[in-house]
């Protein structure tokens, strides 16, 4: 069992640290609040790290802006409402998500998920 809710935050922040797919995280206000190091890397050309503490409308058109929104007022219609597929990335060949986040159902904020459809070629007989 783990310990204090410290150790149990550096499990999750382990977690998304790990996932080769960029992981960015927002609050309400669209602030981006945690870039994963697979999200630094994917938006390095945009200013990477630096994006960290920036609200991520500015990052997207005006087409975009609105459907972002429109996803938020979504989430927040109903705790039910937890997840939507967003767009199909071609050049990366990802499927791109929005997942609310949520404490004790209360939406606290989003997060952007990439999902590869690249066939996995990693040998585990190579370790």
């Amino acid at each position: 069992m783990l310990k204090n809710k410290i150790e149990q935050q550096s499990f999750f922040q382990s977690i998304i640290d790990q996932d080769q797919n960029p992981i960015v995280i927002c609050n309400l206000e669209h602030e981006i609040i945690y870039m994963n190091p697979a999200a630094i890397k994917n938006y390095e050309k945009r200013g990477g790290k630096k994006l960290i503490g920036q609200n991520l409308l500015h990052c997207h058109n005006v087409d975009s802006q609105a459907k972002i929104k429109q996803i938020l007022d979504w989430f927040a219609a109903s705790v039910e409402h937890n997840i939507v597929y967003t767009f199909y990335n071609e050049k990366q060949n990802k499927d791109v998500y929005m997942v609310a986040l949520r404490e004790k159902g209360k939406l606290i904020g989003y997060y952007e998920k990439h999902e590869s459809r690249n066939r996995e070629t990693g040998n585990f007989n190579k370790i």
